[in-house]
């Protein structure tokens, strides 16, 4: 297939078009850099541009003759979302609209796109299963939501076929330490634990210890950047026209704040500070996929399913790139 992702050039939308290019399919990689970096993509593969030059995006799929667009451009802050949500109304909703219909206009069958764990809000029960109730928490959740709703009306009136993949805590590196995370500003919880481990940071912030846990600080599940290219690349090829599913990609374990802090110790062998500090504005407690489904009907299963390993391949390359 014929390929456009946008975001190509992100952290999670870079693994995934090197997934695609190694099952042979022809990739270009559409990014603006604000957040990606060149070195996510062979050069070959890279159009740098913006989401808002919708006639440049449009006319790259004509040219192109793209049989599929893959959607991951997109701000992926939570806390921003709350301080900030009109970027996020427009990168994350307007944007967004735009590319869909785009697609719809010509006739491009195949659509997947990078929603996430955030449109459940606070779970009523754990693990979270895609029948759960919708109620995201934080405009960050809203905007992928309503962009789902958009997707299962234009399959039904036009045929597109279309996937959204909700997925949770994105962690890891490739198993070479070749790309890894690497954000400006960095938001994710295991990198900033990595930097404080290498000496690049004094401290790791802890938002909130007072939730109703084990040990009073949030869970999250942590799924590897690998096994979600792979849960991409299968939503693609085994998608099938005129329907509109959603999954959940998860390992289906959970861990809490001071968890991840503990084993970033014990494989990187320092000892890392932390500050406890107030909860942040629109963090559930517990966020736990239930992935039967994606493995039912995609096939697909995490290569990496513990914290340590993801870890081990995190550290490995945030060592290397330092």
């Amino acid at each position: 297939m014929r390929i456009l992702v946008t975001g190509g050039a992100g952290y999670i939308g870079g693994f995934t078009a090197r997934r695609l290019l190694a099952r042979g399919h022809t990739v270009l990689a559409y990014d603006n850099l604000s957040a990606g970096h060149r070195s996510a993509v062979p050069a070959v593969n890279l159009v740098v541009g913006d989401l808002k030059d919708i006639d440049h995006l449009d006319h790259l799929l004509v040219v192109n003759r793209i049989d599929a667009v893959l959607h991951f451009a997109a701000s992926t802050s939570v806390g921003e979302s709350v301080t900030h949500p009109a970027k996020y109304y427009q990168n994350n909703l307007m944007n967004s609209i735009a590319v869909l219909e785009r697609v719809r206009r010509h006739a491009i069958p195949r659509f997947v796109f990078s929603s996430t764990a955030a449109v459940y809000g606070t779970p009523q029960a754990i693990p979270l299963t895609e029948d759960h109730p919708l109620k995201p928490v934080n405009p960050y959740g809203q905007t992928k939501l309503a962009f789902e709703a958009m997707l299962a009306d234009y399959s039904a009136a036009y045929g597109t076929g279309t996937t959204a993949l909700r997925y949770f805590n994105a962690a890891g590196a490739s198993v070479d330490a070749g790309y890894g995370e690497a954000h400006d500003p960095e938001t994710h919880l295991i990198p900033l634990v990595l930097a404080a481990a290498l000496g690049k940071k004094t401290h790791v912030d802890i938002f909130g210890t007072d939730y109703d846990t084990a040990d009073g600080t949030c869970i999250r599940d942590y799924v590897h950047v690998e096994d979600l290219a792979e849960a991409h690349v299968l939503a693609l090829e085994k998608q099938v026209a005129g329907q509109s599913v959603v999954y959940n990609v998860g390992t289906g374990t959970g861990h809490s704040v001071r968890e991840v802090i503990r084993t970033c110790e014990e494989v990187s062998g320092k000892k890392i500070q932390v500050n406890e500090a107030p909860r942040r504005a629109g963090d559930p407690a517990v966020l736990v996929a239930s992935a039967e489904k994606i493995k039912r009907e995609l096939g697909w299963s995490p290569k990496f399913p513990d914290l340590r390993s993801i870890v081990e391949t995190a550290w490995d390359w945030h060592r290397k790139s330092s």
